[in-house]
């Protein structure tokens, strides 16, 4: 980066107009920039600064005050930057924003910041020109930071070595120059990833806390099935609950094993009790059945007579079937012929009437037929030649009115050509305008950016308030709600405890031992009080209350995710959402008058190079009207003519006077009659054979089904449902004849009606008392499998549960080791370095040998800079800590046992080095200027030359360094001098060349 020349207007303490050529000042190589305190030195400084990246360095920037206090109402601040960047040349024109009286009423507004910056092209002339490239802020800011290489902070450090800054820095404690130093390195990804791992650990405890509640749940549901208690130290060692959980279940399946034996007994016991029940039952339903079919056999006896009548009548139904449906298509048949003679009788009439004779007969309706048919073709010959007609008459119209239109474009030229000069007259200064309202446009979007963020911001903080105000109300009522659930469980519980005897008593059963006292006799079992809870009625008491838990942790969480958000919206906004909002509807009413303006530069600059052209357009347009009318005059005579021939030939074959339209209706009419009588005569014709046919074919059908004819046939036929009806009765008779004799030969039947009735009820209340016992054994067996289920379920949740907590764990201890190293409280961190301090102590080691080599010269190698590791008095952590070496007396010492001018000289070798190195950091950046800022006045005569031959050394390369100070040697130690002369009325500049 090379500077050439730099102009200020309304800056700091520039009220007028200055101009600084530092291509002159470049020529010497070191030039003195002097002048009292206050005069305005450093704002030199600053305003490279802003023209580059928009902000002045140092405590300045907190300011926000840039416009020059003696500068007029009127007079913009503003500040241009000619510089050379990455062997390119650019030219930066910035103004800071800044408030002005208002051109219309009182009061005063805000005129945004603006920059526009352009880069020197040569143009085809040979001649170099300022050529855009952009308006925008954001734009012109990363385009610079690529360009230099470096951020404003490094920048600073590095081009502009500010006063006092180092010698603080020097005496820095170690979080001071942790700081300093993260700023200028930009290590933020190292604390990044600090806070990643702490993030990261307390997620990972909060999961394995979220595993071991899930274990813990687990291990008291099979405690509670098991009726065990699980191992006292399982959080410590969750291996252990493996075999806690394996031998539950063995001991659970050993007793279900053996009550499953008990239970096989008893149903063996009800399953004979069952057969013989079955089998009583059985021959009970025998001797009925047989009795029933002796019955059933008399009656269809009796009905013998009657049945034989309904088979006559369905056979002689079912012969007649067969020629129903020929005698139907007969008289279908002889129907069709009646209809298609009436219709052809009706065809012939009408084609009689349409041509005004009697009935004709089949060979005039033919010739009145071919001759239609005839007449049709001519008309259609006819009617493209009309159409051909029309056309040509409106071809021949259309080019008349086309001619007349020319004349009238002819003279709307010459009347236009008037115009134009008067239209470009008053459009220039139009366009002048909405060009200046484009720059303004950019400015007022980036303003009206950040305002609608910052109304998102209050309108969202409003929102969150009122969401974190109802979340609140949701948490009191989730918490009082899951305290009434915690005091109805220990209810339960203390209910459950008092009846608990009764609840033990439903679990008897007959000769079976009291788990209490071990007898086999219940003389008095307790009974339940009314009401009283039972196991269940807890187990869902306690589902309820983990229910609520889960409820309240997920309103807690909610409640501190609303807080977060609405403090960052808060941040965010600044101000109150009124106040936010006057400014946005404001800003928007300037913008949309500006763009308004801006958006008319194209319409305009369209508008002025279309009437430019348009001038040269009209004469052309003459000639060409001229030759189009003379080639429309052309084609009117050869349309004419075509035109008459057309109608010759129309005319030849219909008469004047007679409607195509009508004529060809006419003879259309009759020829499609004709064509219907013909079709109608050859359709009857077809009928009455097909009919003749049809009732032959009927009555022999009759007389091969035993009738004389189809008629005395379909006298025979029985309707669909009658004959149904008959036909099931048939069927229904002969199948109970078939049954009863099936059922009184049969032996089993015959044997149980000889046999003696059972005793059905005393079987029954045998087969009751077995189904008792058995279901006494079954329950018992079932209550110990849906154990040994349970447990069995239980125990793969168990195992998947610790499967899933055991690399949560494991990634829980990586973690928190990991953590703490980098946070520097791991034992094996010696020096209780955090991560983003080792990288930095890594660079200030960079800066400390760089530095070394420029104090060496400065303090006639006495003193050298030594960065430890250890901590310093007072610190809780080390690794950034410096000492100065005097290799006069081989000592180490703290840097605030130096004098003022030692210190100057550490301090300024300190700045060096630190602009080496980040110099290296930034790429190897190119920087030809830089700018070393008081301090001078501390140091000897022999210690001052010794400093300036190491500023001499910096000018290797031809780079050009620039020193900052008043003290009177420098200004006869340094000939070339930028002198800044502090006035009442702003400061001024003055150059003084060698």
């Amino acid at each position: 980066m090379r500077l050439h020349q730099l102009q200020v207007v309304g800056f700091g303490p520039f009220a007028d107009p200055v101009s600084i050529d530092f291509d002159a000042l470049s020529d010497a190589g070191l030039f003195l920039l002097s002048g009292p305190t206050g005069a305005g030195k450093s704002s030199v400084l600053d305003a490279v600064c802003f023209a580059l990246y928009g902000d002045v360095p140092g405590d300045r920037a907190v300011a926000k005050r840039l416009r020059s206090d003696h500068a007029a109402d009127d007079v913009a601040p503003r500040v241009v930057l000619e510089a050379t960047l990455s062997g390119r040349r650019f030219r930066i024109d910035r103004s800071p924003a800044w408030t002005r009286p208002k051109k219309r009423g009182t009061g005063t507004t805000t005129e945004q910041a603006r920059v526009v910056i352009s880069e020197r092209r040569p143009a085809a002339d040979g001649q170099h020109l300022w050529h855009p490239l952009s308006t925008r802020l954001d734009e012109t800011g990363h385009l610079v930071t690529r360009l230099v290489g470096m951020t404003l902070p490094q920048f600073c450090q590095v081009a502009m070595l500010p006063q006092g800054r180092f010698q603080a820095f020097l005496r820095a404690r170690s979080e001071e120059r942790h700081a300093l130093l993260q700023q200028v390195f930009q290590t933020e990804r190292f604390d990044r990833t600090e806070r990643w791992l702490r993030e990261r650990r307390v997620g990972l405890r909060r999961a394995s806390d979220t595993h071991r509640d899930t274990v813990a749940d687990l291990v008291s549901r099979v405690s509670e099935v098991g009726d065990d208690g699980a191992p006292d130290d399982w959080p410590a060692d969750p291996s252990c609950l493996d075999a806690w959980v394996t031998g539950l279940t063995d001991a659970a399946s050993t007793a279900s094993a053996d009550q499953s034996t008990s239970a096989q007994a008893a149903a063996a016991a009800e399953t004979t009790a069952a057969a013989a029940r079955a089998a009583g039952t059985e021959l009970a339903a025998l001797q009925a059945t047989h009795a029933a079919a002796r019955r059933d056999r008399d009656a269809l006896e009796a009905a013998a007579a009657a049945h034989a009548d309904r088979v006559q009548l369905v056979d002689r139904a079912q012969r007649a079937a067969g020629v129903r449906a020929l005698h139907d298509l007969a008289l279908a048949s002889r129907a069709t012929s009646d209809d298609l003679q009436e219709r052809h009788a009706a065809s012939v009439a009408s084609l009689g009437r349409l041509l005004g004779v009697t009935t004709p007969d089949d060979a005039q309706v033919a010739e009145h037929h071919r001759t239609a048919t005839r007449v049709l073709d001519d008309l259609a010959r006819v009617r493209p030649l009309l159409r051909q007609v029309t056309e040509v008459e409106s071809a021949l119209h259309h080019s008349e009115r086309s001619r007349e239109g020319l004349a009238a474009e002819l003279d709307r030229l010459s009347a236009r050509a008037a115009q134009v000069p008067q239209s470009l007259a008053e459009l220039e200064p139009r366009l002048a305008s909405a060009r200046d309202a484009v720059t303004h446009v950019a400015t007022l979007d980036d303003e009206l950016v950040a305002l609608r963020a910052r109304v998102l911001a209050a309108r969202s903080a409003d929102d969150l308030a009122t969401d974190l105000a109802s979340a609140q109300r949701d948490l009191a009522a989730a918490t009082q709600t899951r305290l009434l659930a915690r005091e109805a469980l220990v209810e339960i519980r203390e209910q459950r405890l008092d009846g608990m005897a009764a609840e033990i008593a439903r679990k008897l059963a007959v000769g079976a031992c009291c788990p209490v006292c071990g007898s086999a006799d219940h003389p008095s079992p307790a009974s339940p009080a009314s009401g009283a809870p039972d196991e269940a009625t807890e187990r869902k008491a306690r589902r309820e209350v983990d229910d609520l838990e889960v409820v309240v942790e997920a309103h807690s969480q909610q409640v501190r995710g609303l807080e977060t958000r609405l403090a960052a919206a808060l941040a965010e906004s600044g101000e109150a959402l009124d106040t936010l909002l006057a400014a946005e509807d404001d800003t928007l009413a300037r913008l949309d008058g500006a763009r308004a303006a801006a958006a008319t530069v194209d319409p305009l600059a369209a508008r002025f190079d279309a009437l430019l052209g348009e001038q040269d357009d009209v004469v052309r347009q003459r000639e060409q009207l001229t030759a189009t009318a003379s080639r429309l005059d052309t084609e009117a005579a050869v349309l004419a003519a075509r035109l008459e021939a057309l109608r010759e030939q129309v005319r030849a074959v219909l008469p004047d006077g007679a409607d195509l339209d009508d004529l060809t209706a006419h003879h259309q009419q009759v020829a499609d009659v004709a064509r219907r009588c013909t079709d109608t005569a050859a359709d009857l014709s077809r009928a009455r054979e097909s009919a003749a046919g049809t009732q032959r074919a009927a009555d022999g059908a009759a007389s091969g089904a035993g009738f004389p004819s189809s008629g005395a046939a379909a006298a025979a036929w029985l309707p669909e449902a009658e004959l149904t009806a008959l036909l099931a009765a048939v069927e229904r008779h002969e199948r109970e004849l078939a049954r009863t004799g099936e059922l009184l030969a049969d032996t089993d039947l015959a044997v149980a009606a000889a046999a003696e009735p059972p005793d059905l009820e005393l079987l029954a209340e045998a087969h009751r008392r077995a189904q008792e016992e058995a279901a006494t054994t079954r329950h018992r067996d079932l209550v110990l499998r849906e154990r040994v289920g349970r447990l069995r379920a239980l125990t793969g949740d168990v195992r998947t549960a610790l499967a899933v907590w055991a690399p949560v764990r494991a990634d829980l201890d990586l973690v928190a080791d990991l953590a703490a190293l980098v946070e520097g409280k791991h034992p094996d961190n010696r020096h209780q370095m955090r991560l983003s301090a080792y990288v930095l102590a890594h660079r200030l080691g960079q800066v400390v040998d760089a530095a070394n080599l420029r104090l060496s010269t400065m303090s006639d190698r006495r003193y050298s800079l030594v960065h430890t590791g250890q901590r310093g008095a007072g610190e809780t952590r080390g690794g950034l800590s410096l000492l100065v070496r005097d290799d006069w007396t081989g000592d180490s010492r703290d840097p605030a046992t130096l004098s003022g001018g030692e210190t100057f000289v550490v301090s300024l070798a300190l700045a060096l080095g630190l602009a080496d190195v980040i110099t290296q950091e930034a790429g190897g950046a190119d920087l030809d200027t830089l700018f070393v800022d008081e301090g001078f006045g501390s140091l000897d005569a022999e210690t001052l030359e010794d400093v300036m031959d190491t500023l001499d050394t910096l000018r290797d390369g031809g780079r050009v360094v620039g020193v900052v100070s008043h003290v009177p040697e420098l200004q006869t130690r340094i000939p070339t001098q930028l002198r800044v002369h502090r006035g009442r009325h702003g400061s001024r500049t003055s150059l003084v060349l060698a």
